[in-house]
């Protein structure tokens, strides 16, 4: 792809060496032998890219680089310099370089970069596929239900239907379906908006820990209790418990908890005082609790219980139509915070990334566009960068992942890569591979249960999580869930 290409270069020769190449390849080229000339003309000029040199009078590459992003921030700019350091390469790349090269330059590897920088230059310009700030909510505001599916829709209206209501609610899907959202959305619209609004991950909290977290404890009723602590459900008085993963309660857990829903008391560990409790719970599980049931392993009338009304969240997978008004809301939402000031992505790139199975749901695309947004340097994200990442991860994409062929095929590509020094970490890319597409199926097998599926393959559930926050396959930044 051919375009229009400002080279600032203060040894002529080098900028006629370059003018020489460039022009081979189609580009028009304008040259500038000053940083502030150069930046002149960047300012009134039309560009598809600018080569820059590092070391020059008037304005040195940085000082450039740093008044070209503020004038005219889609502008792709390639840095050069002869005298290289970690340092000057991390700052230059923090500015908003698009790339950053070292003296003497191979020309082949400059017309390449330049090629990219072009066609990334194009797609900012070309209509892009991308939600508005609008639809990715007030800025510090967190993330908001998107959903234009009949399933969705549904789910949307039940939410309005029972949110008023003085019942219990049980949330099911699997993991990543979005199931904290739709406990936030029931609280935002309930009369007990305002109120608090406490959070409880069943799963993350050690069992011998959990009971006094949910109900408190006084000072000396357990070994390190030095101090009276005040439970979750005295917490969340007047408003609203969110109990997520509450199928991995022990049994004695769960006594007490039935008994804090029926009769509105509880107490603290190490007192006999009957406390009153005034708490919506909202309860959440990616577990078949009927199966639980059966195995002894979750009581029938805490279930009952809980289940005053059910909210079934679909995967991803059942509602791909909605991924690409999921790809513009997340890209939006996260752009700012990441720097991409025109957050963008080509059509094909979102049909693309919406015909894949995303076994790890909402919350895998999410993070996987936000290492998107990151990877594409504030450019609009591009279908090369997203196969690039892909087969990088050895997941579905473009026939380059460990689970597209054999995987002794994506073994012979890894050491390949590693024999030409491209791929410095054979082995951690091949382990990392399989790990991710061992954990995939097994948790897409298990339709999102991560007891069974951590059964499964002979591990703790704790290592099972830790793994997918590895792997990308469960949001690392959430909040406690």
């Amino acid at each position: 792809m051919s375009g229009h290409v400002l080279v600032i270069e203060d040894d002529r020769a080098m900028g006629a060496l370059y003018r020489s190449a460039l022009s081979s390849c189609g580009h028009q080229v304008s040259i500038a032998d000053r940083g502030d000339t150069g930046y002149q003309m960047a300012k009134e000029g039309n560009y598809d890219a600018i080569i820059s040199d590092f070391m020059m009078p008037g304005l040195d590459g940085l000082d450039l680089l740093e008044k070209l992003r503020a004038s005219n921030p889609f502008v792709p700019v390639i840095l050069m310099t002869g005298h290289g350091s970690a340092e000057t390469a991390i700052e230059a790349m923090k500015r908003g370089a698009y790339d950053y090269l070292l003296k003497p330059v191979q020309l082949d590897e400059l017309m390449e970069t330049v090629e990219k920088a072009i066609v990334n230059s194009r797609i900012q310009t070309q209509s892009v596929r991308v939600g508005t700030p609008a639809e990715a909510g007030k800025e510090g505001e967190g993330l908001h239900m998107v959903g234009s599916c009949p399933a969705m829709q549904k789910i949307f209206k039940e939410i309005g239907r029972i949110a008023a209501k003085p019942v219990t609610v049980l949330i099911r899907g699997e993991t990543g379906t979005g199931k904290e959202l739709v406990a936030q959305a029931v609280y935002h619209y309930s009369n007990r908006k305002g109120k608090p609004f406490v959070v409880v991950n069943c799963a993350a909290i050690p069992e011998t820990l959990l009971e006094s977290e949910l109900f408190g404890s006084e000072k000396g009723a357990f070994t390190g209790a030095q101090a009276r602590r005040i439970g979750r459900f005295e917490q969340a008085h007047t408003g609203t418990l969110f109990l997520d993963e509450i199928g991995e309660l022990s049994p004695g857990t769960q006594a007490k908890l039935l008994r804090a829903l029926q009769e509105r008391v509880i107490q603290r560990l190490g007192s006999n005082e009957a406390i009153s409790v005034d708490v919506r719970v909202i309860a959440a599980t990616n577990r078949n609790l009927e199966e639980a049931i059966q195995e002894k392993q979750f009581r029938e009338d805490l279930y009952y219980r809980l289940n005053d009304a059910t909210i079934s969240l679909p995967p991803l997978r059942e509602r791909q139509g909605d991924v690409p008004e999921l790809i513009g809301y997340f890209i939006s939402h996260h752009a700012k915070d990441l720097g991409a000031q025109r957050p963008g992505i080509t059509p094909e790139t979102v049909d693309y990334l919406a015909s894949l199975p995303w076994p790890g749901n909402v919350r895998q695309l999410q993070s996987f566009l936000r290492q998107a947004i990151l990877a594409s340097r504030g450019y609009a994200i591009s279908l090369e960068t997203v196969k690039e990442m892909l087969s990088r991860e050895g997941k579905t994409g473009g026939g380059k992942g460990a689970a597209d062929r054999p995987f002794r095929d994506f073994i012979a590509e890894v050491l390949e890569g590693a024999s030409t020094a491209k791929e410095p970490d054979a082995y951690a890319v091949a382990i990392r591979a399989a790990e991710r597409e061992l954990l995939s199926q097994a948790i897409r097998l298990t339709k999102g249960n991560q007891s069974l599926a951590a059964r499964w393959l002979g591990i703790s559930r704790l290592t099972l999580r830790t793994k997918l926050t590895e792997l990308g396959l469960r949001e690392a930044s959430e909040k406690e869930e």
